[in-house]
């Protein structure tokens, strides 16, 4: 007996070895990578902006802090970040309520203009709009007037369209939450619909509609692009930075400003998961999920203002896609396509490099939070929170600081981490990092979605971490480990803020081509690129969704059987 017992357990222990070694490759590898490539850079632009002379110090700020420019920023991105925020919200609550509350025909059409936004660069929105309302626009020549769309308005146009989206999906998702037999109780005592929406719908929305409004806050005073093409003399913070590092090579200054704007959008973040987490604690597991019977007055009006507010959508991405085929706009309208005949900025070398980077940053970050999930799930608890506290952060970070942070951390000589500025490997690094909240969250709940049991299973029959990886792990959570994959290549394709920044003479990407063809008068032409850069992000949707409908046919037999 005494034999039979120490043989297998000899068996185990080299294997037993082999999981602990690879438990901390899972996690030290990816750990390593948020420490070198985004506490370290955080660290430096912090470092940056004491640095007085040859020492440290707060002259740096007291030099901002007593600007007059500095404050003006300051109020105007505080303006338009609760004003944006506030229609944001607003228009995004009509749609989301339309969708998940209300029954009218069509929701799918709704459904795919929302997301439109989302699959270009935020400074198409911008292009649209001077296509439409600026003085050469569709609008001001067909009523005759001369629009303004310079500054606040236009700015405050663009930044909602691009935070609609993000709105409509945070706001419709806390109310998918609503059970309805909550409903069925208040009909049956006979609540009318306007008490039900005022004493149910809006207390349960209360979350998610303030979740909602802080990620918009978020987004509108970090955005770049927007106040870039838009803005005019309407400075913000984000415009502020620009011209501080680019126009006046005042690194030290663009660093204080950087911190300056973290200030905001930390608290933002910090407020919005803690909404997150009362909106999770109020899920109740066993509810039933409402569908909406069809009420003739109610769902003509929501679903009139829905399909009003898409025009809106369809009407700002189709006129640059259209412009771009126009020979010269506004003056000879026949269609042609010599704008896509592109020979400045580079011609379409950045579209392409834009998808290797975006591919690198698909491939390599999918797999990076892939192995931070997997080795997290066998740490213990105290150590794992710290880990995924960390991971949690970047999302805390604005695009431009964290593109500001990469050039002070990796144009210095200073280490060995020089050699990797000017590379298209920096670029995919910096995309990853500035969405990795978003896909570790993700990877996250399908991990917590697979049985403890299917682990313990695959170990009592001898399967060690690799094998079970491989095996059960990676194919039950392979919806999300897509889904994953093609939103950092989405993300990647159409950032701005945190890349113009590390764009050289001989390396840029997509976003920084439609802002220089911009800038130098070549709307056309921004238009032509903007359209070829969405192209691509289509498809890439199409991909997912067509991989996502091939995986769920697969499963079905396997769930049956």
């Amino acid at each position: 007996m005494s034999v039979a017992k120490t043989a297998p357990a000899a068996a185990r222990r080299p294997q037993f070895d082999a999981d602990r070694l690879l438990v901390l490759v899972c996690v030290g590898l990816p750990l390593l990578g948020l420490t070198l490539f985004f506490l370290y850079p955080m660290v430096i632009v912090f470092l940056r902006s004491v640095t007085v002379d040859d020492g440290y110090g707060l002259g740096n700020y007291t030099q901002v802090l007593g600007s007059v420019g500095f404050w003006r920023a300051t109020w105007h991105s505080l303006l338009m970040g609760g004003a944006t925020t506030a229609l944001s919200v607003f228009l995004g609550f009509i749609i989301a309520h339309g969708l998940h509350r209300c029954a009218f025909p069509g929701k799918w059409l709704i459904r795919g203009i929302i997301i439109l936004p989302l699959l270009a660069p935020s400074l198409v929105q911008a292009l649209g709009l001077i296509f439409l309302l600026g003085r050469n626009g569709v609008v001001s020549r067909a009523l005759g007037v001369e629009i303004e769309i310079y500054g606040f308005p236009g700015l405050l146009i663009a930044n909602t369209l691009y935070g609609l989206p993000q709105a409509v999906m945070i706001i419709g998702a806390a109310l998918v939450l609503l059970d309805a037999r909550v409903y069925e109780a208040a009909e049956v005592l006979g609540a009318a619909p306007s008490r039900q929406f005022r004493d149910l719908t809006l207390p349960a929305a209360r979350f998610g509609i303030l979740n909602a409004a802080f990620v918009c806050f978020t987004i509108t005073i970090t955005d770049f692009g927007n106040a870039a093409v838009i803005g005019g003399d309407y400075s913000v913070l984000a415009t502020e930075i620009y011209s501080q590092v680019v126009g006046q090579r005042n690194f030290n200054m663009g660093a204080v400003v950087g911190i300056m704007l973290l200030f905001p959008t930390v608290i933002s973040y910090a407020i919005e998961r803690q909404a997150m987490k009362r909106q999770k604690t109020g899920h109740n597991a066993g509810q039933v999920p409402y569908r909406p019977s069809f009420a003739p007055l109610r769902d003509t009006i929501m679903a009139g203002l829905s399909l009003l507010i898409c025009m809106g959508i369809v009407a700002v991405i189709g006129i640059v896609v259209y412009a771009s085929f126009v020979t010269l706009w506004p003056y000879n309208m026949s269609l042609s396509t010599k704008h896509y005949n592109i020979t400045l900025a580079g011609g379409y070398s950045s579209l392409w490099m834009t998808i290797v980077i975006s591919l690198m940053a698909a491939v390599g970050g999918t797999l990076a939070l892939f192995l931070l999930g997997l080795g997290l799930r066998r740490l213990p608890r105290g150590v794992a929170q710290p880990i995924q506290l960390l991971a949690a952060m970047p999302a805390a970070v604005p695009g431009m600081v964290l593109g500001l942070a990469y050039i002070l951390t990796f144009n210095s000589t200073a280490t060995p981490l020089y050699l990797l500025y000017g590379t298209a490997a920096l670029i995919a690094i910096v995309n990853f990092y500035h969405y990795h909240t978003q896909g570790f969250l993700t990877l996250m709940t399908g991990f917590r979605q697979l049985p403890p049991a299917l682990e313990e299973a695959a170990g009592s029959l001898g399967a060690g971490l690799r094998r079970t990886a491989i095996d059960i792990v990676a194919p039950f959570i392979a919806p999300m480990l897509v889904a994953v994959f093609f939103f950092l290549f989405m993300r990647s394709m159409v950032t701005l803020s945190a890349v113009v920044f590390l764009t050289t003479p001989k390396l840029s990407v997509a976003a920084v081509t439609i802002m220089r063809l911009d800038d130098a008068g070549l709307t056309s032409q921004a238009a032509a690129f903007s359209t070829c850069v969405m192209a691509v992000v289509c498809l890439a949707l199409l991909s997912m969704k067509g991989l996502m409908l091939l995986m769920g046919q697969r499963s079905e037999p396997k769930g049956a059987s």
